[in-house]
């Protein structure tokens, strides 16, 4: 076994030192997807906070979208990235993602040969654009999204500086203003103005995209009763801490109906 693990390790290292050529970014052809997980951050009152943070960009124009979430599920990666769409103004052509389970089925994939969860490919047609998996162990076929994540490090002033996860979000939206406003270090261009040249370039959004994300969903009850929706925090009763309860939105989209176990506890 040990003789093994050690043939694999030097195999693993020769094949990351394999040569890698710069890509230069076709005007509105691509965007790159990631997540930075298990974000730590605690409130004012010291309280612990576990989150992740979407994150998207447009290599082109360095223009980026990023979002507080609670879980990386395949309907939160949907919402996200319609919001990403309407944020971008259009649906690039190609999209690259890492090698997440809600993108692609790690079961019938080899090293060499990604298969997508047909939800995910039934998503990507519907929005128009063609997904592209990255080879695990190779950060440099995603760049732009890598540098974005090393970005969310400048969160870390705002630790033990909120009172609330919405409070933090809103951080998170000013942080993501603040870098499309800002020079790119990759072509040392402001990503507000290039993008307004390749908005141009993006393809038309599906208004049909929430029908995957706008079902009745799931969140698990924090130890403060309090569950995180599209962006906001809903009370529901303390016998509920620690429990799944479902959600449920009105058609006209503004009632946010909570049940558990088929039995509504709460509406907001």
């Amino acid at each position: 076994y040990t003789i093994v693990k050690d043939y694999c390790r030097h195999y693993k290292k020769k094949e990351i030192k394999k040569a890698t050529t710069r890509v230069e970014h076709t005007i509105g052809l691509s965007a790159q997807v990631d997540w930075k997980e298990k974000v730590l951050m605690h409130d004012k009152n010291n309280v612990e906070h576990i989150f992740s943070i979407f994150l998207y960009v447009l290599p082109y124009s360095k223009r980026k979208f990023i979002k507080l979430t609670l879980d990386q599920k395949q309907d939160t990666l949907f919402e996200c990235l319609t919001e990403a769409f309407n944020f971008m103004k259009g649906v690039p052509k190609e999209i690259w993602f890492d090698n997440m389970a809600t993108v692609v089925d790690h079961q019938t994939s080899t090293f060499e040969h990604h298969h997508f969860n047909d939800r995910f490919l039934s998503f990507a047609h519907d929005a128009g654009f063609h997904p592209i998996a990255c080879r695990p162990f190779r950060p440099q076929t995603k760049g732009c999204v890598e540098a974005l994540a090393r970005t969310m490090n400048r969160l870390k002033p705002y630790d033990r500086e909120f009172e609330t996860l919405n409070d933090l979000a809103s951080f998170i939206d000013d942080l993501c203003i603040r870098l499309n406003h800002e020079k790119s270090q990759g072509n040392n261009k402001i990503p507000e103005e290039e993008w307004k040249k390749e908005k141009e370039h993006l393809q038309p959004i599906n208004p049909d995209l929430t029908r995957y994300f706008s079902s009745v969903q799931t969140r698990k009850v924090s130890k403060d009763a309090m569950i995180r929706f599209r962006n906001h925090q809903y009370s529901v009763p303390l016998d509920y801490i620690g429990k799944e309860v479902q959600i449920k939105v009105t058609e006209d989209q503004k009632s946010v109906h909570i049940f558990f176990k088929g039995v509504e506890i709460r509406s907001h």
